[in-house]
């Protein structure tokens, strides 16, 4: 496990890749900032290519056999203890992940990283218990079995990168399948920590394999490798195009979870008060969180009272450094994406949209942006229609349920819906009604991990979460065997 070490805080973090159980270098590298400071060099991570994405696949190939072969029981003993090591690190992790891609300390000390430990148990004691579905049927007993489907290839975003890592590769290994993860390369200093947590765990070499660098260069050659039998991807649908391509020439099984621009709908009925105090929690994380509810939709009647109580809630957040408890609003990510959020409000300020509060950076020579609402000339405004990925939200008004769930159904995208509204029949009707893959009802980001996760249209193929994630990390098979057949 001897490797180079960057010294970030107080805690040495490799920045080398974690292949068949061991760190390995690569003769090039790329440079990590943490946008707290961009002044701020974190590391110069290992910069992989083909031959590194070969020499991970090949690990993940050669250790796959007796990882799959493993009894169940037994794996979930290693996912356990990683577990465990994770509970054991809180501090540490949470403050890397803080420095390196600027999540609220608060948050990540309190939630995020035990929610890490958390998706490893719950897969691991899911896979354990699993109950294999059986039958009688035209003189057969029938069983369908799951059997490991081999290699996955694993890409996550920056945005969250410890929460969808784990989120992630738990049920790939609780399914007996290998792994070979490849982090954003904006925020991959917590892949680097999993790795050394997974060697302490004893899982075995080659079973979590770590390859970081740039997407176009090793994530293309990693899932183009035909031995690759699963490939899951959160990200843009931009490049989820360029994978499906991939996955298609190989015939490998591909999901993708690919952002959102959900509406948040507030109809006369609601606590105004909470629907408000709710909405201004969307410009949370500096708004890089796919799950938000971008585009506010208020009932007519309400809307003056909706608005005068969401600003004096959006009034109250604080934008500094994310360290420090009394900051609410964290900075943007990276220079370019700064760059591309204020892209968007100047082409809708140039459009005729309605610039209601914000509009510009907080500070000319750092990252943070101001919480911006918009109201849109045309809800076929580009503000409206396409994801900003920022602390940006668009204010519209409705008049009816029926124009509601239009205006609520109107974008490509369908990954989630937030609904205010105080009556249940309403809730089951409009929550019926919305194209998204979670419609939450008078909360947000209240998460069951056995329930399905993904989106619909634009924003994603597949489901993740519970059975249904360690269903696509496996094959399926029917045992058929005749009624009467004996031991002998």
């Amino acid at each position: 496990m001897a490797s180079t070490r960057a010294e970030i805080l107080d805690y040495a973090v490799s920045p080398d890749h974690f292949i068949g159980g061991r760190r390995v270098s690569s003769e090039s590298t790329f440079e990590v900032r943490s946008p707290l400071d961009w002044d701020w060099k974190l590391a110069d991570m290992a910069r992989g290519d083909a031959m590194t994405a070969d020499s991970a696949v090949t690990a993940a190939v050669n250790a796959f056999p007796a990882w799959a072969g493993m009894p169940v029981g037994r794996r979930a003993e290693h996912l356990h203890r990683l577990a465990d090591l994770i509970d054991e690190n809180i501090e540490m992790l949470a403050a890397v992940e803080c420095v390196d891609m600027a999540m609220l300390l608060e948050s990540l000390e309190a939630r995020v990283i035990h929610r890490g430990a958390e998706n490893f148990r719950n897969y691991a004691d899911l896979a354990a218990g699993h109950v294999e579905r059986q039958w009688m049927s035209k003189g057969t007993q029938n069983t369908v079995q799951r059997m490991p489907a081999g290699p996955a290839v694993i890409i996550t975003p920056w945005n969250a990168p410890w929460l969808l890592s784990t989120w992630k590769i738990a049920p790939a290994l609780a399914a007996g399948n290998t792994v070979i993860l490849k982090p954003a390369e904006w925020a991959p200093l917590s892949a680097s920590i999993l790795a050394d947590l997974a060697h302490e765990a004893g899982i075995p070499p080659g079973v979590l394999n770590i390859v970081q660098g740039i997407g176009e260069e090793v994530g293309a050659a990693l899932v183009g490798d035909r031995r690759v039998r699963r490939i899951s991807f959160t990200g843009s649908p931009e490049t989820a195009r360029h994978i499906g391509l991939a996955a298609a020439e190989n015939i490998t099984p591909f999901t993708a979870e690919l952002g959102g621009k959900g509406p948040f709908l507030v109809f006369a009925d609601s606590d105004i008060d909470a629907a408000a105090e709710k909405a201004a929690g969307q410009f949370d994380d500096a708004g890089q969180v796919c799950l938000a509810g971008t585009r506010l939709l208020v009932e007519e009647t309400v809307a003056d009272e909706f608005w005068d109580r969401f600003t004096l809630y959006t009034d109250k957040h604080v934008l500094g450094d994310s360290r420090k408890p009394a900051t609410t609003i964290s900075p943007l990510i990276h220079p370019d994406h700064l760059k591309r959020v204020e892209g968007f409000v100047e082409r809708a300020r140039e459009n005729g949209d309605e610039i209601l509060r914000g509009g510009h950076r907080h500070k000319e020579d750092a990252l943070w942006y101001e919480p911006t609402v918009i109201a849109p000339k045309s809800n076929d405004s580009e503000i409206v229609q396409r994801e900003v990925f920022g602390p940006v939200l668009t204010y519209q008004t409705f008049s009816g349920e029926e124009e509601a769930i239009e205006l609520a159904n109107s974008t490509r995208y369908g990954l989630s819906a937030i609904v205010y509204t105080g009556s249940n029949e309403r809730a089951d009707r409009v929550g019926r009604s919305i194209r998204a893959g979670t419609v939450w009802v008078n909360t947000f980001l209240v998460r069951d991990l056995t329930a399905p996760f993904g989106g619909c249209r634009i924003s994603g193929i597949g489901r993740e979460g519970g059975d249904y994630a360690l269903d696509f990390h496996s094959d399926l098979k029917t045992l058929q065997i005749k009624e009467g057949t004996t031991n002998g």
